[in-house]
């Protein structure tokens, strides 16, 4: 997922020696721990924006690279809405770029536009709607970063200000070496980007703590990491389905059938309900009616063990 080497454009022809100065110049060291604080910073961003928007999601790291600052905001859409963030205690500014796929699914969602089909997006000025729902993400996402980051420092990030087009800006010299992080989000149908570019000098003043490797357990010392992000996890919404019975149907009988059409299942009425998690067959149920009239399901067989129950979370 990380890339310690950018790619290089070495011409054909080229003299050995060159090829391994250039190599050497475009050559970072990783930070195992900044890495171990961004997967962890994913894995918090779902909740949050589900308290935001009212939807299921899901945020994961596409890619982590290492390369200068010059290339990074290169690669980076244009226009996008770009926060540059400055905090006390460090020595520059990064950028949170969020993409306008992000933007654009965020609004449909949270103003009932998930019923029609995904607008598609084309390169214009952003709207004043647009530029608010795209702040309050950045805020909701940095308050977030701040709170992962605290396992480690304590840091306050606060938003210089905004730009739309990552390649006229001023991040850091271009030759400075960077962190650059696309993390995808999923929200229901919809789904979005949003990247992270993080220069070295800004970065410096913690980087002691970044270079070191991480085997596992609690950063910083604190003993209740794993208890905290186990609390984080389990408050996640899945998608749980009950399955009555599965059966193997011709495709002809499946073109033949026609509304009134009753189906024998082969089944009893007693028969038992699977219940699935993210793929995962967890428990056995008895199906019943409440007083009230609603179909439940009754709990009857565990299917996995303790350890095993604590894999199923969605891939």
């Amino acid at each position: 997922m990380s890339s310690a080497n950018a790619q290089l454009k070495i011409p054909d022809g080229a003299p050995v020696e060159e090829e391994i100065i250039q190599r050497a110049k475009r050559s970072y060291e990783r930070l195992p721990i900044l890495e171990v604080i961004l997967e962890r910073f994913a894995l918090a961003v779902g909740p949050a924006l589900k308290h935001y928007i009212g939807a299921i999601c899901e945020a994961r790291i596409d890619n982590i690279e290492y390369m200068p600052v010059g290339e990074a905001l290169e690669g980076t859409p244009s226009p996008a809405l770009i926060s540059v963030v400055d905090t006390l205690d460090w020595d520059g500014a990064f950028a949170l770029v969020v993409d306008p796929s992000l933007l654009i699914s965020t609004l449909e969602i949270t103003f009932g536009g998930r019923t029609s089909g995904r607008s598609k997006w084309t390169p214009r000025s952003f709207t004043a709607i647009e530029k608010k729902i795209g702040s309050d993400i950045t805020r909701l996402m940095l308050d977030e970063l701040a709170e992962t980051f605290e396992k480690l420092t304590v840091v306050d990030f606060t938003v210089s200000h905004v730009e739309t087009n990552a390649q006229a800006m001023v991040l850091a010299p271009p030759n400075t070496g960077c962190v650059k992080v696309r993390l995808h989000v999923t929200m229901d149908d919809r789904d979005g980007y949003f990247y992270l570019v993080m220069p070295f000098n800004a970065l410096s003043t913690i980087r002691s703590l970044l270079v070191q490797p991480f085997h596992g357990g609690s950063l910083g010392g604190d003993k209740s990491w794993r208890k905290n992000m186990t609390d984080a996890i389990v408050e996640t919404d899945v998608l749980v389905s009950a399955n009555l019975h599965e059966a193997r149907v011709s495709l002809q009988d499946v073109l033949n059938w026609t509304p009134g059409k009753v189906l024998d299942l082969g089944i009893s009425t007693d028969q038992e309900v699977t219940l699935t998690c993210s793929g995962h067959e967890m428990y056995r149920a008895q199906s019943g009616k409440k007083r009230n009239g609603r179909l439940a399901l009754k709990i009857t067989d565990q299917l996995k063990d303790e350890e095993e129950m604590t894999n199923v979370l969605p891939d």
